[in-house]
Parts: structure tokens; sequence; C-alpha cells
């Protein structure tokens, strides 16, 4: 992983733009990427300023939507329509696919505030967004051309991935993005595990897994956001997220379009692996687009234990 000079430092500060430009990714994916970007700017300053209330709607898995997630779901449709390259969009908040231009090069699903009930206790929160080639998005998250997220933290910072490398930028005073970590890398196996679900309705097999971290001296580090717990594992280069399979719920909880699909690329790409306990989490072909899946991601030593335990307790 290669370090570059911190945020607000005015040496050699290398723009998300102009590495999108020397990594020679396609014109129209990097405006993508860069609309994304630029649509982060006006989610923080909602997430700053805004009404953190309800906004007296459900979405189609029906949740109460806070006005946040309402307005950020606009913010970012609003940049993937007038990007002038995207053919359909998906968001977690609607209950359909989007068509937004037959000739568009892409197609974009996102999940525009994930964690957003976390805001009004003040912890981070992101954005998750996934990019395929053409108009299908139910495709395998092997497909994928791009994933990406935000995290709106102390630092406001975003990493991606082209399918060459995980890299993260984080925000200036200027609001930039500018490139401070490089072809970020997972350890083989790490020391923190950060376990979502209510462990009294674990199965046998993630019960006597999680046991197993907890007698190796593994620390837990669970936020309840999904993009703030990935992040750490990423940028620590160490660790295990897991919402596995409950008694209650054998599919799990976080959807497989919106979440998992680009946080498995991005983790994959970074040297790591994203297993449902059975098999990897990139090779689903979703049947509909609200489809979940249990999920053990992080280190690939971590996970490979983790389907062992599955393949012989359950």
């Amino acid at each position: 992983m290669t370090a570059i000079s911190p945020p607000g430092s005015t040496k050699f500060q290398i723009d998300l733009r102009r590495h999108l430009r020397e990594e020679e990714e396609d014109r129209d994916l990097t405006r993508v990427i860069c609309e994304i970007a630029d649509a982060s700017k006006y989610i923080i300053n909602a997430i700053r300023t805004g009404d953190l209330g309800l906004a007296g709607t459900s979405n189609l898995y029906g949740e109460n939507q806070l006005a946040l997630d309402v307005l950020s779901d606009r913010i970012l449709r609003k940049r993937m329509i007038h990007s002038g390259v995207v053919a359909n969009i998906l968001s977690e908040e609607t209950s359909e696919v989007i068509e937004v231009d037959p000739g568009g090069k892409y197609s974009v699903a996102f999940d525009p505030l994930d964690g957003s009930s976390l805001v009004d206790v003040n912890l981070a929160v992101g954005t998750i967004v996934t990019i395929y080639e053409g108009s299908d998005l139910l495709q395998s998250g092997r497909n994928q051309v791009a994933a990406m997220y935000i995290l709106y933290g102390p630092r406001t910072s975003l990493v991606y991935s082209t399918g060459r490398g995980v890299h993260e930028f984080c925000m200036n005073q200027l609001m930039e993005f500018t490139l401070t970590k490089e072809n970020i890398q997972l350890q083989p196996s790490g020391n923190i595990y950060a376990p979502g679900g209510q462990r009294n309705l674990y199965t046998e097999g993630t019960e006597k897994y999680v046991s197993s971290l907890e007698e190796k001296g593994y620390k837990l580090r669970y936020s309840g956001g999904f993009v703030p717990d990935i992040n750490q594992i990423l940028l620590k280069g160490s660790g295990i997220f897991l919402y596995p399979h409950l008694r209650d719920k054998p599919k799990g909880k976080l959807r497989l379009i919106f979440e998992l699909n680009p946080m498995a690329y991005l983790i994959e790409q970074a040297g790591g692996k994203a297993s449902t306990g059975r098999q990897s989490i990139l090779d689903i072909k979703p049947e509909s687009i609200d489809d979940c899946a249990p999920i053990f991601i992080g280190c690939r030593e971590d996970v490979e234990r983790a389907e062992e335990y599955i393949a012989r307790y359950g």
C-alpha cells in the first residue's frame, strides 16, 4: 500500500480525475465516477445541515425513510441522469430500475446513504455504488466494471476500484478528492472482527467460528455501519466483517446489489475474500433487485476458516 501526502499537504497532490486519466480509464466511466464524487459534496452538506427526521415515506423494504435518505437519493439520481452516459439507475430507496438513456454506456446502482439512522447520533455513514457496463443490473458481481464507497466521518474519503487495485482519496479544504493511499492490500489474516446480527440467533457454525476468533484474541470492532466497518478493515489491512445467516433470517439482511457486490469487489481487489459462508458473493446472480445474502468478508484466510466452520456445523 503506497501512502501519499496527507490531506491539506501542498506536496504533489493527485486528484481523482487526474488519477483516473493516468490509469487510462474509459472516458465515460471516469465521468460517472467523478459525478458521484461531486454528488458527495452536496450529500455531506445535507448531513451537516439537513433535516434528521422522517420523510413520511418508506422504501421497498418497508423501512421508514429519513429525509436525508430521500435527499441523498435525489442528489445522486440527478447527477446520474445529467451525466449523459448512464443507461439505467437503481437506488435502494426506489422500487424499480429507472431508465435514463437507452444509448448510455453504463448502469449504476447505489445505496445513497447507508447507515443513515446513525446520523442523529453523529456516527459515520456512507454512500455505496456499483457500476456495470450496459443496461442490465441483475448480473453477478463478477461483471462489475467499478465499485466505490464514500465515507462521511471525521474526514470524507472515497475508495474506488475499476479492477486495477483499490485506491483511497480524501476530501481537502477545497472539497477536492486527492489521493492518499494507492493499491491498498489486505494481509492474509487479521486480528479484528465486526460481527453483525443478533448473536443468540447465530447458527452453530457461525457461533463456533466467532468463539474461535475470540479465543485467538481478535478484537471486536463493530460500529453498526457497513461502510465504516469495511473501511476500517481495508485501511488497517486486517480483519473480517460478518452479517451471517441467522436462525430467523437464513438469507441474511444485507442487500446483494446495493451493498454486498460493491464491497466484495473492493475487498477482492485488495486481496481479500467475500463469501456467503458457502459460495463467493461475486458468483451469485441476483434474481430480483431486493435479494439479500449472508456475508463473511475481509482477510482471505479468516473468510476461508468461516467457510470451514459453516461446512462442518451449519
